[in-house]
């Protein structure tokens, strides 16, 4: 599986992604670069979440992918790492403070009851 995306502005960035599979189409590896991504070559990660929104439909296209190795605890961590971005985005973007302070609120209890460090 081999996914790239072009982002354009005053110039255009490249990122791509590559999944190597196994016989049952369980992801083993996940290689990703990007043109402006600090550090030279090819990052390996064990998981990503990749969301994109559809304006004519009005839906958001999602990639949901993680390798055999993730484990349960890397997930969870993963999860309230990426719900803190989520919220931060949200108050960036809408510059609604109130909700996206909600959503940091649901982090820290999220990451109460997951049993990890914030």
């Amino acid at each position: 599986m081999h996914s790239k995306a072009l982002f354009m502005s005053d110039k255009t960035k490249e990122i791509s992604i590559t999944v190597e599979l196994d016989d049952n189409d369980v992801p083993e590896k996940i290689d990703w670069n990007a043109t402006d991504k600090a550090g030279e070559g090819i990052a390996n990660c064990k998981a990503m979440l990749l969301s994109m929104w559809d304006p004519k439909k009005k839906d958001t296209l999602r990639l949901d992918l993680w390798t055999k190795e993730m484990t349960k605890e890397e997930m969870k961590i993963f999860f309230h790492q990426t719900l803190v971005t989520m919220a931060d985005t949200l108050q960036n973007a809408t510059e609604e403070e109130a909700m996206a302070e909600d959503m940091r609120d649901f982090t820290s209890y999220f990451a109460e009851k997951m049993e990890i460090m914030e």
